[in-house]
């Protein structure tokens, strides 16, 4: 009985561990000093283009142009690309003042397929960088212009802070923006401090037109800013974090939508996984350190679904296997400490982990739905999304 106790409890930390690991590095790492760095290239002599995708999204497009529009200057061209819209998006878009490419191709679903398409026209156009804004989001004012001073010192991709916050009111949509927050600000901040490439989160994202024709955009799955960083990783490229720089955009407003988006996200990368997984440990047993964490992140469960493991894994009478959930459990918890202290009401945000079970129990539901979406073919799935502002 001892001996497959013991087996649970390998399998049970092995299947934590990258996660833990993960966790405690980029954890630790977020509190170190920033790196100072200098100008190269005066600011002017970059052209940057925006890539707007955008499938029927007649109820933002306009605010998101706007708010565009408001961090731009003159050497900046806004591209909405309407893919195979039947809305208002296309005449909204232009009122706002964006240029307009109507791209109709019913065969190329995917979001990969739109910004191969908006990047292909922005560099024919003579663009330096190209970066990409989902049209459902709005950008601080100054994100442009540090887009713009990331690339006059040389960088060659940038990832901007991307936050997503709920637009009703409901506490599991709470806890969802604060799990987002750990993956899209806490993780990427420690990284950059590692000086690690921190990764492409799909929207607030800038190449430079060097890097598009070196490694071309062919990531056409789900999960399409996850697979082409790998590419990036291994063609040797860095991702740098613009922590000051903000894209925010809304979560689903309906429960629904909710969970279809949860389970496609987690769906495409455990996808992602089982394609990219051994390849990169092929690369790591060649001696490429810089794909190890890549790996780490890839391989790592969900914090939910990791907790979940743990929790199981503490029922187990097993000395050693409850001192690596208490250990565990804790880099859990200063993450989710660093997480809440980052964002607005803090008391309020620490108060909601009372209903973490709550939240488990949901993501545990979810478990059916991740295993399809994982097979599924790469589809562009809007979700439900605020009420019109304006109509035509």
């Amino acid at each position: 009985m001892t001996i497959l106790l013991s087996i649970i409890g390998l399998f049970l930390a092995a299947i934590t561990a990258p996660l833990i690991v993960e966790l405690f590095m980029v954890t630790v790492a977020s509190f170190l000093p920033r790196r100072r760095t200098r100008n190269t290239v005066d600011l002017a002599s970059r052209r940057l283009a925006v890539v707007v995708p955008a499938h029927n999204e007649q109820t933002s497009i306009g605010s998101c142009v706007e708010s565009l529009l408001a961090s731009s200057d003159k050497n900046v061209r806004i591209y909405v690309v309407a893919h195979n819209c039947t809305d208002s998006t296309v005449q909204l878009a232009e009122s706002a003042g964006a240029e307009v490419l109507v791209y109709n191709d019913p065969d190329a679903n995917g979001k990969g397929h739109v910004l191969r398409f908006g990047f292909e026209h922005a560099i024919q156009c003579g663009a330096d960088a190209i970066l990409v804004v989902d049209a459902d989001s709005t950008v601080s004012g100054n994100l442009i212009p540090k887009v713009q001073h990331a690339f006059s010192r040389n960088a060659e991709a940038v990832q901007c802070r991307y936050e997503m916050e709920g637009a009703r009111k409901h506490l599991k949509t709470e806890l969802i923006s604060l799990a987002l927050r750990g993956f899209n600000f806490i993780r990427p901040r420690g990284r950059q401090r590692l000086g690690l490439s921190v990764g492409i989160l799909g929207n607030g994202f800038a190449l430079s037109t060097d890097v598009l024709k070196a490694v071309p955009y062919d990531a056409l799955s789900v999960v399409e800013d996850l697979e082409y960083h790998l590419h990036l990783v291994l063609a040797g490229r860095r991702v740098h974090f613009l922590e000051d720089a903000v894209v925010s955009s809304e979560l689903p407003v309906s429960a629904k939508g909710e969970t279809i988006q949860h389970s496609r996200w987690e769906g495409g990368r455990l996808r992602v996984a089982r394609t990219w997984l051994p390849r990169l440990f092929k690369e790591l047993l060649r001696g490429k350190l810089t794909v190890l964490e890549p790996m780490l992140d890839l391989a790592g469960l969900p914090i939910a679904f990791g907790m979940i493991a743990l929790l199981v894994a503490a029922c187990l009478p097993l000395f050693w296997m409850r001192l690596y959930v208490a250990v565990a459990m804790a880099i859990l918890l200063t993450h989710v400490l660093t997480a809440i202290g980052e964002g607005p009401r803090r008391f309020h945000t620490l108060c909601l982990l009372l209903l973490v079970p709550f939240y488990l129990l949901w993501k545990l539901r979810l478990i059916p739905n991740v295993l399809r979406a994982s097979s599924a073919k790469a589809a562009w799935v809007r979700t439900e999304r605020k009420a019109a502002r304006s109509t035509i």
